[in-house]
C-alpha cells in the first residue's frame, strides 16, 4: 500500500510539474531561427507566422536571420540550442534534401529536432531580368539551349528551393548552366532586378509583387494548376516543359529534448496562426496558402519530412550535386 502511494504521488509530480511548465510558458522573448538572408521568401513567411504565434502565446517571436550553407548553418545552430521552447526553427524543403547534398552534417535532420507542424507550400516561379530576349518559356528554353555558355542562373546556394528548381530545370531542359549562389534569394532578386544575372526559379512569396510591377519577366509557375494571384502566368507543364512540377513546403522545429507540453502549446499557436485572416490574406497576395490544420502537427510534419528525405536523395546522387 505504501509502495503504491509512492508511486501515486510522483506520478501526480510529474503530471503537476508538466502542468505548470505548459501553464508557464512562455514567460520570455523566442527567437525563431530562419536559416536564409532577410527580405527571402522563407524569411516572409517566418515574420507573418511568427507575429500571429507571438500574439497566441502572448510573447514577442522574434526572427534571426542565420544564412549560408544552404541553410544548414541555421540548423545546426537551432539543433545545438537549448531545449526550452525559447528557439525555433523554420526551414523549408531543404530540410529534408540537406541529408544527400552535405556529406556530413553537425545534427540529423529527423532526429536533432521536434517537429511542430507544416505551415504552407509555395509555388514556384520561373523568371528574368526585364529585359531578357524571351517572351515566354518556348522562347526561354530556345534561348538558353542556343546560349548556355552565356545564361547565368541564379539561386540561394546549395540545397536552396532555388537551387533544387535550377537542377530539375536543367535536367528538364537537357542542358548545364553557370549558376550564380548567393545567401539567400533575397539578394539573389536584388542582382537580378539590377541585370547582372539572367534568371531564376523562385518562391512566389518572393516573386509575385516583382511580376506584378513589372520589374522581371515571368514565365511560368512550377505547379500543375495556375496559382490565384497570378491567373495570367502558365504553369511551366503547360507551358513547355511537360510534366514539371515542384513546390516548397515549410515546417516549424525545436531542438530534440523539448517538453511535449511545450511542443504541444507552440503547434496549438501554429495552427491558430494559419487561421488568422491576416496571415491567411497575406499568404494568398503572394501565391501560396496555409495548410489544412491536421497537417500542421508534429505528427503530420515528422511523416512528410520523412517521405521527402526518401524522395530527394535518389534525384540529388543522380544529379551528383555534393557539398563536402
Amino acid at each position: 500500500m505504501k509502495l503504491k502511494m509512492l508511486c501515486a504521488a510522483a506520478c501526480l509530480t510529474a503530471f503537476g510539474t508538466g502542468l505548470a511548465h505548459a501553464q508557464a510558458y512562455p514567460t520570455k522573448t523566442i527567437t525563431m531561427i530562419v536559416p536564409f538572408a532577410a527580405g527571402g521568401p522563407t524569411d516572409t513567411v517566418a515574420r507573418l507566422v511568427a507575429q500571429s504565434m507571438g500574439t497566441t502565446l502572448k510573447q514577442q517571436i522574434i526572427v534571426e536571420n542565420v544564412g549560408g550553407a544552404g541553410g544548414t548553418i541555421g540548423a545546426a545552430r537551432a539543433a545545438k540550442s537549448a531545449p526550452d521552447g525559447y528557439t525555433l526553427f523554420l526551414h523549408h524543403i531543404g530540410q529534408s534534401t540537406a541529408p544527400a547534398l552535405y556529406r556530413k552534417l553537425p545534427y540529423d535532420a529527423i532526429t536533432s529536432f521536434e517537429p511542430i507542424g507544416l505551415i504552407t507550400d509555395v509555388p514556384m516561379t520561373v523568371v528574368a531580368k526585364a529585359n531578357f530576349p524571351a517572351k515566354d518559356m518556348k522562347e526561354l528554353i530556345t534561348y538558353v539551349k542556343a546560349n548556355k555558355d552565356k545564361v547565368t542562373y541564379a539561386h540561394a546556394g546549395l540545397g536552396s528551393a532555388s537551387h533544387l528548381c535550377g537542377m530539375l530545370l536543367q535536367t528538364a531542359m537537357g542542358v548545364e548552366l553557370t549558376t550564380v549562389p548567393y545567401k539567400g534569394t533575397g539578394p539573389a532578386m536584388n542582382d537580378l532586378l539590377g541585370g547582372q544575372v539572367d534568371f531564376m526559379c523562385d518562391q512566389t512569396t518572393n516573386t509575385t509583387s516583382q511580376i506584378k510591377g513589372g520589374k522581371i519577366k515571368a514565365y511560368g509557375v512550377t505547379t500543375k494548376t495556375p496559382v490565384a494571384s497570378l491567373p495570367n502566368l502558365p504553369t511551366l507543364d503547360k507551358a513547355g516543359l511537360p510534366g514539371f512540377e515542384v513546390g516548397v513546403w515549410h515546417g516549424l522545429y525545436a531542438p530534440k529534448g523539448t517538453p511535449k507540453p511545450t511542443v504541444d502549446a507552440l503547434s496549438n499557436a501554429l495552427r491558430t496562426a494559419l487561421r488568422d485572416p491576416n496571415v491567411v490574406k497575406r499568404f494568398a497576395d503572394l501565391g501560396t496558402e496555409p495548410v489544412p490544420s491536421n497537417q500542421a502537427t508534429p505528427e503530420a510534419l515528422r511523416t512528410h519530412l520523412k517521405q521527402q528525405i526518401d524522395l530527394w536523395g535518389p534525384i540529388i546522387k543522380k544529379a551528383g550535386a555534393f557539398a563536402d
